[in-house]
Protein backbone atom coordinates (compact mmCIF):
# COMPACT_ATOMS: atom_id res chain seq x y z
CA UNK A 1 0.00 0.00 0.00
CA UNK A 2 1.28 3.43 -0.40
CA UNK A 3 2.09 6.28 1.69
CA UNK A 4 -0.38 8.39 1.75
CA UNK A 5 1.52 11.81 1.40
CA UNK A 6 0.15 15.22 2.31
CA UNK A 7 -0.10 16.07 -1.59
CA UNK A 8 -2.52 19.14 -1.98
CA UNK A 9 -2.68 18.69 -5.80
CA UNK A 10 -4.94 15.68 -4.42
CA UNK A 11 -6.86 17.53 -2.67
CA UNK A 12 -7.86 20.53 -4.47
CA UNK A 13 -10.83 19.27 -4.95
CA UNK A 14 -11.49 19.17 -1.23
CA UNK A 15 -11.05 22.99 -0.66
CA UNK A 16 -13.88 24.69 0.48
CA UNK A 17 -13.89 28.43 1.72
CA UNK A 18 -14.03 28.51 5.55
CA UNK A 19 -13.80 24.84 5.95
CA UNK A 20 -10.70 23.01 4.22
CA UNK A 21 -7.63 24.33 2.40
CA UNK A 22 -6.09 22.28 0.28
CA UNK A 23 -3.23 21.49 2.92
CA UNK A 24 -5.67 20.94 5.74
CA UNK A 25 -7.98 18.68 3.58
CA UNK A 26 -4.45 16.82 2.59
CA UNK A 27 -3.69 16.25 6.26
CA UNK A 28 -7.07 15.16 7.37
CA UNK A 29 -6.99 12.67 4.55
CA UNK A 30 -3.44 11.77 6.16
CA UNK A 31 -4.84 11.19 9.72
CA UNK A 32 -7.17 8.65 8.06
CA UNK A 33 -4.28 6.82 6.29
CA UNK A 34 -2.27 6.37 9.51
CA UNK A 35 -5.50 4.62 11.19
CA UNK A 36 -5.75 1.61 8.24
CA UNK A 37 -3.86 -0.91 8.86
CA UNK A 38 -2.03 -2.97 6.23
CA UNK A 39 -4.18 -5.12 5.51
CA UNK A 40 -6.64 -2.41 4.45
CA UNK A 41 -8.68 -2.37 7.82
CA UNK A 42 -10.25 1.23 8.76
CA UNK A 43 -11.00 1.04 12.53
CA UNK A 44 -12.43 3.84 14.36
CA UNK A 45 -8.94 4.78 15.74
CA UNK A 46 -6.24 2.38 16.05
CA UNK A 47 -6.82 0.03 19.34
CA UNK A 48 -10.43 0.73 18.84
CA UNK A 49 -12.53 -1.31 16.84
CA UNK A 50 -13.84 -1.45 13.19
CA UNK A 51 -17.48 -1.74 11.97
CA UNK A 52 -17.84 -2.26 8.54
CA UNK A 53 -20.44 0.78 7.62
CA UNK A 54 -17.87 2.97 9.26
CA UNK A 55 -15.04 1.40 7.62
CA UNK A 56 -16.53 1.47 4.36
CA UNK A 57 -17.19 5.63 4.61
CA UNK A 58 -13.34 6.40 5.84
CA UNK A 59 -12.78 4.38 2.20
CA UNK A 60 -15.00 6.21 0.13
CA UNK A 61 -13.04 9.44 1.42
CA UNK A 62 -9.98 7.86 0.72
CA UNK A 63 -11.35 7.26 -2.79
CA UNK A 64 -12.38 11.26 -2.85
CA UNK A 65 -9.13 12.53 -1.97
CA UNK A 66 -7.45 10.27 -4.85
CA UNK A 67 -6.27 7.83 -2.62
CA UNK A 68 -7.63 5.17 -4.53
CA UNK A 69 -4.99 2.00 -3.72
CA UNK A 70 -5.92 2.46 -0.19
CA UNK A 71 -9.48 2.46 -0.75
CA UNK A 72 -9.37 -0.39 -2.99
CA UNK A 73 -7.54 -2.64 0.04
CA UNK A 74 -10.26 -1.48 2.36
CA UNK A 75 -13.02 -2.98 -0.08
CA UNK A 76 -10.42 -5.77 -0.43
CA UNK A 77 -10.19 -6.82 3.60
CA UNK A 78 -13.92 -6.64 3.23
CA UNK A 79 -13.79 -9.41 0.10
CA UNK A 80 -11.08 -11.12 1.77
CA UNK A 81 -13.08 -11.37 5.05
CA UNK A 82 -16.72 -11.79 3.86
CA UNK A 83 -18.57 -14.55 6.37
CA UNK A 84 -20.18 -17.47 4.27
CA UNK A 85 -23.37 -16.17 4.67
CA UNK A 86 -22.45 -12.89 2.77
CA UNK A 87 -22.17 -11.05 5.55
CA UNK A 88 -19.41 -9.14 8.34
CA UNK A 89 -19.77 -9.26 11.79
CA UNK A 90 -20.69 -6.05 13.61
CA UNK A 91 -17.78 -5.25 15.55
CA UNK A 92 -13.67 -5.98 15.22
CA UNK A 93 -10.86 -5.32 17.73
CA UNK A 94 -8.78 -3.23 16.03
CA UNK A 95 -10.08 -4.21 12.91
CA UNK A 96 -8.13 -7.34 13.26
CA UNK A 97 -10.66 -10.04 11.54
CA UNK A 98 -9.66 -13.04 13.80
CA UNK A 99 -10.83 -11.04 16.44
CA UNK A 100 -14.52 -9.83 16.02
CA UNK A 101 -15.95 -8.13 19.12
CA UNK A 102 -19.97 -8.54 18.26
CA UNK A 103 -20.42 -11.61 16.23
CA UNK A 104 -23.82 -10.12 15.43
CA UNK A 105 -24.79 -9.04 11.74
CA UNK A 106 -26.13 -5.78 11.28
CA UNK A 107 -27.81 -5.87 7.72
CA UNK A 108 -27.33 -1.88 7.41
CA UNK A 109 -23.61 -2.69 8.11
CA UNK A 110 -23.69 -5.55 5.01
CA UNK A 111 -25.44 -3.42 2.90
CA UNK A 112 -23.29 -0.01 2.93
CA UNK A 113 -20.73 -2.31 0.96
CA UNK A 114 -22.44 -1.98 -2.35
CA UNK A 115 -22.57 1.83 -1.64
CA UNK A 116 -18.47 1.99 -1.55
CA UNK A 117 -17.77 -0.56 -4.13
CA UNK A 118 -19.88 1.67 -6.32
CA UNK A 119 -18.16 4.48 -5.17
CA UNK A 120 -14.91 3.43 -6.07
CA UNK A 121 -15.67 2.27 -9.69
CA UNK A 122 -16.91 5.87 -10.52
CA UNK A 123 -13.67 7.42 -9.07
CA UNK A 124 -11.43 4.90 -10.75
CA UNK A 125 -13.74 3.19 -14.26
CA UNK A 126 -11.92 0.02 -12.98
CA UNK A 127 -14.34 -2.47 -13.82
CA UNK A 128 -11.79 -5.69 -13.28
CA UNK A 129 -12.60 -4.43 -9.69
CA UNK A 130 -15.91 -4.56 -10.06
CA UNK A 131 -15.53 -7.89 -11.39
CA UNK A 132 -13.29 -8.96 -8.26
CA UNK A 133 -16.30 -7.33 -6.29
CA UNK A 134 -19.27 -8.55 -7.62
CA UNK A 135 -19.62 -11.88 -5.93
CA UNK A 136 -19.13 -10.04 -2.36
CA UNK A 137 -21.89 -7.36 -3.11
CA UNK A 138 -23.95 -9.86 -4.38
CA UNK A 139 -23.70 -12.21 -1.05
CA UNK A 140 -24.10 -8.88 1.02
CA UNK A 141 -27.32 -8.23 -0.34
CA UNK A 142 -28.64 -11.42 -0.65
CA UNK A 143 -28.01 -11.70 3.40
CA UNK A 144 -29.59 -8.44 4.01
CA UNK A 145 -33.01 -9.22 2.15
CA UNK A 146 -33.50 -11.98 4.26
CA UNK A 147 -34.25 -10.42 6.65
CA UNK A 148 -36.63 -7.89 4.97
CA UNK A 149 -40.23 -8.35 6.34
CA UNK A 150 -43.62 -8.49 4.00
CA UNK A 151 -43.59 -4.66 4.38
CA UNK A 152 -41.08 -3.74 2.97
CA UNK A 153 -38.67 -3.03 5.94
CA UNK A 154 -35.75 -4.87 6.40
CA UNK A 155 -34.98 -5.78 9.87
CA UNK A 156 -32.32 -4.90 12.10
CA UNK A 157 -29.60 -7.81 12.68
CA UNK A 158 -28.88 -11.74 12.41
CA UNK A 159 -27.93 -12.05 16.10
CA UNK A 160 -24.82 -14.66 16.81
CA UNK A 161 -27.07 -17.94 17.59
CA UNK A 162 -28.69 -16.98 14.02
CA UNK A 163 -31.96 -15.48 15.47
CA UNK A 164 -33.68 -12.77 13.08
CA UNK A 165 -34.17 -9.53 15.03
CA UNK A 166 -36.81 -8.19 12.59
CA UNK A 167 -37.58 -4.91 14.63
CA UNK A 168 -36.46 -2.05 11.80
CA UNK A 169 -34.87 0.78 12.37
CA UNK A 170 -35.46 3.73 10.08
CA UNK A 171 -31.94 4.97 9.84
CA UNK A 172 -30.46 1.73 8.86
CA UNK A 173 -33.31 1.38 6.28
CA UNK A 174 -32.81 4.48 4.48
CA UNK A 175 -29.15 3.75 4.73
CA UNK A 176 -29.88 0.39 2.93
CA UNK A 177 -32.05 2.14 0.28
CA UNK A 178 -29.57 3.69 -1.14
CA UNK A 179 -27.08 0.65 -0.71
CA UNK A 180 -29.71 -1.55 -2.69
CA UNK A 181 -30.19 1.16 -5.22
CA UNK A 182 -26.32 1.28 -5.56
CA UNK A 183 -26.19 -2.55 -5.79
CA UNK A 184 -28.73 -2.41 -8.64
CA UNK A 185 -26.17 0.09 -9.97
CA UNK A 186 -23.64 -2.22 -10.43
CA UNK A 187 -25.99 -5.15 -11.15
CA UNK A 188 -26.97 -3.19 -14.21
CA UNK A 189 -23.60 -2.12 -15.40
CA UNK A 190 -22.66 -5.68 -15.51
CA UNK A 191 -25.62 -6.27 -17.48
CA UNK A 192 -27.50 -9.13 -14.90
CA UNK A 193 -30.70 -8.04 -13.62
CA UNK A 194 -31.88 -8.45 -10.65
CA UNK A 195 -35.49 -8.76 -10.20
CA UNK A 196 -35.49 -9.57 -6.98
CA UNK A 197 -33.82 -6.48 -5.96
CA UNK A 198 -35.76 -4.56 -7.93
CA UNK A 199 -39.00 -5.39 -5.82
CA UNK A 200 -37.45 -4.96 -2.59
CA UNK A 201 -35.99 -1.59 -3.28
CA UNK A 202 -39.15 -0.46 -4.01
CA UNK A 203 -41.05 -2.24 -1.17
CA UNK A 204 -38.36 -0.63 0.98
CA UNK A 205 -38.75 2.69 -0.20
CA UNK A 206 -42.53 2.81 0.10
CA UNK A 207 -42.43 1.61 3.87
CA UNK A 208 -39.87 4.82 4.53
CA UNK A 209 -42.39 7.23 2.94
CA UNK A 210 -45.59 6.13 4.05
CA UNK A 211 -45.59 3.67 6.83
CA UNK A 212 -43.69 5.14 10.03
CA UNK A 213 -45.36 2.25 12.07
CA UNK A 214 -43.51 -0.25 10.75
CA UNK A 215 -40.09 1.13 12.10
CA UNK A 216 -38.91 1.20 15.92
CA UNK A 217 -39.55 4.70 17.31
CA UNK A 218 -36.33 6.86 17.51
CA UNK A 219 -37.55 10.23 16.70
CA UNK A 220 -35.40 11.59 19.44
CA UNK A 221 -32.26 10.43 17.17
CA UNK A 222 -30.96 12.88 14.44
CA UNK A 223 -30.52 10.38 12.19
CA UNK A 224 -33.97 9.19 12.29
CA UNK A 225 -34.77 12.42 10.91
CA UNK A 226 -32.78 13.17 8.45
CA UNK A 227 -31.77 9.62 7.11
CA UNK A 228 -34.71 8.99 4.55
CA UNK A 229 -33.80 12.09 2.61
CA UNK A 230 -29.45 11.41 2.68
CA UNK A 231 -30.92 7.59 1.93
CA UNK A 232 -32.78 8.83 -1.19
CA UNK A 233 -36.13 7.78 -0.08
CA UNK A 234 -37.72 11.50 0.42
CA UNK A 235 -37.23 14.16 -2.50
CA UNK A 236 -38.64 17.28 -3.26
CA UNK A 237 -41.19 18.75 -1.22
CA UNK A 238 -41.78 15.49 0.97
CA UNK A 239 -37.60 16.51 2.02
CA UNK A 240 -37.73 19.50 2.71
CA UNK A 241 -40.68 19.70 4.76
CA UNK A 242 -39.07 16.63 7.05
CA UNK A 243 -35.88 18.73 7.46
CA UNK A 244 -38.03 21.94 7.99
CA UNK A 245 -39.99 20.05 10.63
CA UNK A 246 -37.27 19.10 12.95
CA UNK A 247 -34.50 22.02 12.09
CA UNK A 248 -35.35 23.69 15.36
CA UNK A 249 -34.92 20.65 17.81
CA UNK A 250 -31.71 19.32 16.08
CA UNK A 251 -30.19 22.21 14.81
CA UNK A 252 -27.36 24.11 17.50
CA UNK A 253 -26.74 27.23 15.56
CA UNK A 254 -23.06 28.24 15.63
CA UNK A 255 -22.07 24.54 16.76
CA UNK A 256 -23.21 22.09 14.67
CA UNK A 257 -26.09 18.97 14.82
CA UNK A 258 -27.36 17.18 18.08
CA UNK A 259 -27.31 13.57 17.73
CA UNK A 260 -30.47 12.87 20.84
CA UNK A 261 -32.62 14.61 21.96
CA UNK A 262 -32.50 16.79 24.25
CA UNK A 263 -28.93 16.10 25.28
CA UNK A 264 -26.62 18.96 24.29
CA UNK A 265 -24.33 17.11 22.22
CA UNK A 266 -23.81 17.85 18.72
CA UNK A 267 -21.67 15.51 16.91
CA UNK A 268 -19.40 16.03 14.10
CA UNK A 269 -20.85 13.03 11.66
CA UNK A 270 -24.34 13.91 12.30
CA UNK A 271 -23.40 17.46 11.42
CA UNK A 272 -21.58 16.13 8.49
CA UNK A 273 -24.85 13.85 7.16
CA UNK A 274 -27.18 16.49 7.60
CA UNK A 275 -24.72 18.97 5.17
CA UNK A 276 -24.67 15.81 2.67
CA UNK A 277 -28.83 15.65 3.00
CA UNK A 278 -28.72 19.48 2.51
CA UNK A 279 -26.72 19.51 -0.60
CA UNK A 280 -28.53 16.70 -2.13
CA UNK A 281 -32.13 18.93 -1.47
CA UNK A 282 -30.03 21.65 -3.36
CA UNK A 283 -29.48 23.79 -0.47
CA UNK A 284 -25.33 24.09 -0.56
CA UNK A 285 -25.02 27.47 1.33
CA UNK A 286 -26.76 25.62 4.46
CA UNK A 287 -24.46 22.65 4.38
CA UNK A 288 -21.69 24.96 3.91
CA UNK A 289 -22.52 26.73 6.47
CA UNK A 290 -22.62 23.73 8.97
CA UNK A 291 -19.43 22.39 7.76
CA UNK A 292 -18.32 25.71 8.67
CA UNK A 293 -19.58 25.42 12.09
CA UNK A 294 -17.82 22.25 13.39
CA UNK A 295 -14.71 23.38 12.63
CA UNK A 296 -14.41 23.28 16.18
CA UNK A 297 -14.36 20.21 16.00
CA UNK A 298 -10.74 20.00 14.18
CA UNK A 299 -8.17 18.41 15.90
CA UNK A 300 -4.10 19.74 15.16
CA UNK A 301 -3.85 16.04 12.74
CA UNK A 302 -6.59 17.07 10.75
CA UNK A 303 -8.91 14.74 12.22
CA UNK A 304 -12.16 15.73 14.33
CA UNK A 305 -13.58 15.09 17.89
CA UNK A 306 -16.76 12.91 17.52
CA UNK A 307 -18.36 15.33 19.50
CA UNK A 308 -18.63 18.48 21.72
CA UNK A 309 -21.04 19.20 25.15
CA UNK A 310 -21.91 22.52 24.89
CA UNK A 311 -23.20 22.69 28.38
CA UNK A 312 -19.86 21.14 29.82
CA UNK A 313 -17.81 23.33 27.02
CA UNK A 314 -15.75 19.66 26.91
CA UNK A 315 -15.19 17.75 24.08
CA UNK A 316 -16.58 14.29 24.46
CA UNK A 317 -16.22 11.43 24.10
CA UNK A 318 -12.12 12.22 23.37
CA UNK A 319 -11.78 10.20 20.42
CA UNK A 320 -10.67 10.79 16.96
CA UNK A 321 -12.25 8.69 14.71
CA UNK A 322 -11.32 7.81 11.31
CA UNK A 323 -15.60 8.33 10.13
CA UNK A 324 -15.67 11.58 11.50
CA UNK A 325 -13.15 12.60 9.47
CA UNK A 326 -14.51 10.84 6.13
CA UNK A 327 -17.94 12.17 6.49
CA UNK A 328 -16.79 15.76 6.19
CA UNK A 329 -14.78 14.70 3.47
CA UNK A 330 -17.47 13.16 1.68
CA UNK A 331 -19.67 16.49 2.13
CA UNK A 332 -16.98 18.96 1.24
CA UNK A 333 -16.68 16.73 -2.02
CA UNK A 334 -20.08 16.58 -2.69
CA UNK A 335 -20.38 20.55 -2.40
CA UNK A 336 -17.22 20.21 -4.24
CA UNK A 337 -18.52 18.38 -7.49
CA UNK A 338 -16.47 14.83 -7.11
CA UNK A 339 -18.08 13.37 -9.77
CA UNK A 340 -18.09 9.61 -7.83
CA UNK A 341 -19.19 11.08 -4.36
CA UNK A 342 -22.30 13.12 -5.99
CA UNK A 343 -23.32 10.31 -8.20
CA UNK A 344 -24.13 8.09 -4.90
CA UNK A 345 -25.69 10.62 -2.77
CA UNK A 346 -27.48 12.62 -5.45
CA UNK A 347 -29.29 9.59 -6.66
CA UNK A 348 -29.76 11.09 -9.82
CA UNK A 349 -28.78 8.00 -11.63
CA UNK A 350 -29.05 5.53 -9.54
CA UNK A 351 -31.94 3.03 -9.98
CA UNK A 352 -35.21 3.07 -8.48
CA UNK A 353 -36.39 -0.19 -8.02
CA UNK A 354 -39.57 -0.97 -8.59
CA UNK A 355 -42.98 0.96 -7.03
CA UNK A 356 -45.37 -1.55 -4.82
CA UNK A 357 -49.27 -2.16 -5.40
CA UNK A 358 -49.52 -0.44 -2.12
CA UNK A 359 -51.51 2.20 -0.71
Amino acid sequence: MTRAGRRPDRTERLVLPGVLTADQAARTVAGIAAVQREDGAIPWFRGHHLDPWDHVEAAMALDAAGEHDRAEAAYRWLADHQNPDGSWYAAYADGDAAEPTDRSRETNFVAYAAVGVWHHYLATGGDAFLDRMWPTVFAAVEFVLQLQQPGGQIGWKREDDGTDVTDALLTGCSSMHQALRCALAIAEHREEPQPDWELATGLLAHAIRKHPERFLDKSRYSMDWYYPVLGGALTGPAAKERIEEGWDDFVVPGLGVRCVLPNPWVTGGESCELALALWVMGESDRAMEILQWIQHLRAEDGLYWTGYVFEDDAIWPEELTAWTAGSLLLAVAALGGDEATTAVFSGERLPLGLDPDCC
